[in-house]
């Protein structure tokens, strides 16, 4: 029996949206079938790169298109709040960008709204849809490693300074925690949970964003995970995990591994290859439609509280700096 055609309309024309456009053909039965922009130049011109017929010269026209079954949100960090909302409340089902939104409070007003609507929403959290993640997730909960007893994991790419980048804007979210810090806090609360304890130290930028943080997560019995992220010095964007019986290490770039190694006390290194199809950004998707067809409201590899506390430990994270994003709620 062939499965159900899952259509899909993607929220913004930017660059993560040309990656998922980019990558949707790789998942199954699934139909790139709108875009929605702010402005219709820019609707018509991402629909005619990627083969899109149904253009929409606003997030809202978007949402109340009937045709449409869940909206990919790829819209800045401080819009995804905003756009998530408008396409549940239209009755969409939801893929949002990571990071889910910029605080705990609007996490769970999402989460609240789509439970209230029983529709379908996750946090586009590419990472753990990755074979490599997958792998990871089996060895965990089989105890290969022993008792996991620290990570270590970083994420650093540098960029010049440019006042006019979303990166480098307050108002948009910028810094290095939302952006590329996101990833260890994800990779830390899959491997620990949510940390008792959050220790942390910050270089801001002359915009007021945080271009440089060290942190360390401390978790019931010692345990610990020790993270960093930079936008002021590339790092070599790995992971180490570290048990009892040995370790794995999660080769660059942590954030998308296609190799990993793994230690065990009194064996040899073994190496795991996992290649990763196009971009990546397709297994995500198809996770999503595997929730839809089956009746899911959420996935449980990447579940809503876990969303929710991983933001609430990037606030504990921020609280520490004394940073609020212009507008917060």
């Amino acid at each position: 029996m062939d499965e159900q055609k899952i259509r899909w309309g993607i929220v913004g024309t930017g660059k993560i949206a040309a990656s998922f456009a980019e990558d949707i053909g790789h998942a199954p039965n699934a139909e790139l079938l709108a875009v929605g922009s702010r402005s219709r130049a820019a609707a018509e011109a991402f629909g005619d790169r990627f083969a899109i017929p149904r253009r929409h010269a606003s997030y809202a026209s978007l949402a109340e298109d009937p045709q449409v079954d869940i909206a990919y949100i790829a819209t800045p960090h401080t819009q995804h709040h905003e756009n998530s909302a408008l396409c549940l409340q239209a009755g969409k089902a939801v893929l949002c960008e990571k990071p889910f939104t910029v605080n705990a409070g609007e996490a769970r007003s999402l989460i609240d709204l789509a439970r209230q609507r029983g529709l379908f929403l996750m946090e586009a959290m590419w990472t753990r849809f990755l074979p490599a993640t997958r792998e990871l997730r089996r060895l965990l909960e089989q105890g290969v490693l022993g008792e996991v007893r620290m990570l270590a994991a970083d994420f650093g790419k540098r960029f010049d300074f440019d006042a006019a980048s979303r990166l480098f804007a307050p108002e948009l979210g910028g810094g290095a925690l939302l952006d590329l810090g996101v990833y260890p806090v994800s990779l830390a609360s899959l491997v620990f949970g949510p940390p008792a304890r959050i220790t942390s130290m910050v270089s801001m930028g002359r915009t007021g964003v945080d271009e440089q943080e060290g942190i360390v997560f401390g978790y019931e019995g010692g345990r610990l995970a020790v993270l960093y992220a930079s936008m002021q010095a590339t790092t070599p964007d790995e992971a180490t995990i570290l048990g009892t019986r040995g370790y794995l290490r999660i080769h660059t770039p942590m954030h998308a591994p296609e190799r990993m190694t793994l230690c065990l006390e009194g064996s040899q290194e073994q190496s795991l290859e996992y290649p990763i199809r196009g971009n990546g950004l397709h297994y995500q998707a198809i996770e999503a439609m595997r929730c839809l067809r089956e009746g899911m409201r959420e996935s449980d590899s990447m579940r809503l509280e876990e969303s929710l506390e991983v933001m609430q430990a990037m606030d504990a994270v921020r609280s520490q700096w004394g940073l609020r994003y212009p507008g917060e709620r």
